[in-house]
């Protein structure tokens, strides 16, 4: 028989991710406990759209309404669905919450969502979240959750009969429910409040825990939902002090995420070998499925801790320290960065060229002196991204392959440019459109790297086998050809006269180093091309030079 009350659970989940993503980043700015990385809006919001996703499959797949599913199997896959998309202690948190909630829905087949299951659903929630945690600090999530759960209760005792009939009208369904979450709103804003009171970070940065708040902004989209109307009102909550001390729960760099699916995976089993690389660990799940969470500086050696024991998907590694310095930032500036539906990430050598990406609303990512970041920091940067959708700019070779794993990795929607070079992608980066779609922006990067010839100077590292240079000595490249060698400034010319061949435009980027100032540069240049000059900083390189 089909069940209204799943129709009704798809309305909540949208209204209550709208209403998250509307404040997310008034949340990311309260993020204090445990790390000040600035993303508990983020977490929480993929957890809850991996939720929406999950709903939409199970219809595509089977051709069936949500009504015709039916509830044991909705909330089984939606339990699932919220381990794997859950991201950070935040999202790990609200993923077991929603378990539980899952969990007392199942246990109740046939009988209608009415207070008297809301309130149940809230209170196994909030066992299921406590016990997720090893160390549950009071004046977080934790807190609000077990106080909202506990007036509910208390509401009920004293509410007389709320329970409805097999054949419940569902407007007055719909109302019930709305009542008592806004009794458990009410609750759980005044927890919000009693935050600081509980944990010192809090009362130190002046701030109310963001998962606490972000809580109760779930309900109250939750209510607008089933009332069909506005969102009842939730303080708007002040962002940290910058200058407060940011409370951290260790020096260890990456907060790494993944689930991992196998045969007896006891979750308890694994803490001590996590806490042994790091710390903030969680692992949650049951014996087919984990979800694990820890900071460390060694995400590799995290997943390999599950090598042999099962298949481990869903990796997301997350840098703090430039979490947190962007954050700082962010905050210290007179508002918050506009959002964005696609990004991109640039991987960079050289202060000059990073500068220079940035300028154009590019992400970098240090490369190091050869441009060849692990898969693990590529992840990283690709978090760092503050959109949904990112197209990464390799520069180099010998990035593509790890560029590629990553953006299989990675829960965003990331597609990998065709720039092979420093030069070519800050000229193809023009093409972005932080407003299309990843798809379409990477379609004009690439279109825009095929008018593109690239050269470059570099002194000789070693003598050629052939005779024609020694090291020190200037070698000029044109895309991968070595056209000219031996004094720097004839060798330059020659580079600058092959690739103005037919050309309109000609950037050079000087690095580290460079024998020439941009005034000897642009006399060596043809007068039938116009010339700019800017400081890349690359180490290797003399000059990096890009034709259009």
């Amino acid at each position: 028989m089909p069940d209204p009350s799943l129709v009704r659970f798809r309305t909540v989940v949208d209204g209550a991710l709208a209403h998250l993503e509307s404040r997310r980043e008034e949340i990311n700015d309260l993020n204090v406990f445990p790390v000040a990385d600035g993303d508990t809006g983020d977490n929480m919001a993929l957890t809850l759209r991996a939720v929406r996703v999950e709903l939409d499959r199970l219809a595509a797949d089977e051709g069936r309404l949500i009504d015709e599913i039916g509830r044991e199997e909705i909330v089984e896959s939606v339990a699932r669905a919220a381990l794997l998309g859950a991201r950070g202690n935040s999202g790990v948190i609200l993923s077991q919450l929603i378990r539980g909630a899952a969990e007392e829905l199942i246990s109740r087949p046939g009988e209608l969502v009415d207070p008297v299951l809301i309130g149940s659903a809230m209170a196994r929630a909030a066992q299921r979240a406590y016990g997720s945690v090893r160390q549950p600090a009071e004046g977080t999530i934790l807190t609000v959750l077990r106080d909202m759960a506990t007036s509910v209760a208390t509401d009920l005792a004293h509410m007389g009969d709320t329970r409805l009939g097999a054949e419940g009208d569902p407007d007055v369904q719909n109302a019930l429910i709305a009542d008592v979450l806004e009794r458990a709103l009410r609750a759980g804003e005044e927890s919000v409040r009693r935050g600081p009171e509980l944990l010192e970070v809090l009362r130190e940065s002046g701030v109310v825990d963001a998962g606490g708040h972000a809580l109760t902004v779930i309900v109250a989209g939750m209510i607008a939902a089933l009332r069909g109307g506005p969102v009842p009102q939730v303080a708007v909550q002040a962002p940290a002090r910058v200058s407060a001390r940011q409370h951290s729960s260790s020096t260890f760099r990456y907060c790494t995420n993944f689930a991992v699916s196998g045969q007896d995976l006891d979750p308890g089993a694994w803490v001590a070998p996590l806490e042994a690389i790091g710390d903030s660990v969680l692992a949650v799940g049951d014996g087919s499925m984990l979800r694990v969470h820890v900071h460390t500086d060694e995400p590799g050696a995290a997943t390999a801790l599950f090598a042999g024991r099962g298949d481990v998907s869903h990796l997301d590694v997350a840098d703090m320290h430039a979490q947190v310095l962007a954050r700082a930032d962010r905050l210290a500036a007179t508002g918050p960065a506009p959002s964005q539906r696609c990004g991109a990430l640039a991987v960079v050598s050289g202060d000059g060229l990073q500068a220079l990406y940035q300028s154009l609303g590019v992400s970098v990512l240090d490369g190091g002196p050869t441009l060849n970041p692990s898969t693990h920091e590529l992840l990283a940067g690709i978090d760092g991204v503050a959109a949904d959708e990112v197209v990464v700019l390799p520069n180099s070779p010998n990035v593509v392959m790890a560029a590629g794993h990553a953006a299989e990795l990675s829960d965003k929607i990331v597609l990998v440019s065709a720039a092979r070079s420093q030069q070519a992608g800050l000229s193809a980066a023009i093409a972005l459109d932080p407003d299309r779609a990843a798809e379409d922006n990477l379609a004009a990067i690439d279109r825009a790297l095929e008018g593109l010839r690239t050269g470059a100077v570099a002194p000789a590292a070693r003598a050629d086998g052939d005779g024609r240079f020694a090291i020190g000595d200037a070698v000029g490249f044109v895309d991968d050809r070595i056209v000219a060698w031996g004094d720097a400034g004839d060798t330059l010319r020659a580079v600058l006269e092959d690739l103005g061949a037919g050309a309109e435009l000609l950037t050079c980027l000087a690095g580290m180093g460079a024998p020439l100032d941009d005034g000897a540069v642009r006399s060596l240049a043809p007068e039938s091309v116009e010339l700019e000059c800017e400081f890349g900083g690359q180490p290797s390189y003399w000059w990096l030079l890009v034709a259009e």
